[in-house]
């Protein structure tokens, strides 16, 4: 079963990616293979390459820019006392 999210993805046991690790991580990084580990046939973690990585975190980054201008424009704001409050902190 493929990951649903990704076809692009090969799927593998987290037994195989343990046996084959270091050939996995090759093709991850230097041919661009996106991998799907799975435990007791679920889908747990994704091997990407660091320029994924970086990409996706850009498009994370981007997100929250744009929910905060959002927020900004509404003239929504929450005093620290209040986040901190709120985010347990």
């Amino acid at each position: 079963m493929l990951c649903k999210w990704d076809l692009k993805m090969t799927n593998l046991s987290i037994t195989q990616a343990r046996e084959h690790l270091s050939d996995l991580a090759d093709k991850v990084a230097f041919k661009g293979k996106r991998l799907c580990v799975k435990r007791n046939g679920k889908p747990v973690f994704a091997m990407v390459s660091i320029e994924d990585m970086k990409l996706l975190e850009a498009i994370e980054e981007k997100i929250d820019i744009e929910e905060a201008e959002k927020a900004l424009r509404r003239n929504k704001f929450t005093s620290w006392t209040h986040a901190k409050k709120k985010l347990g902190l």
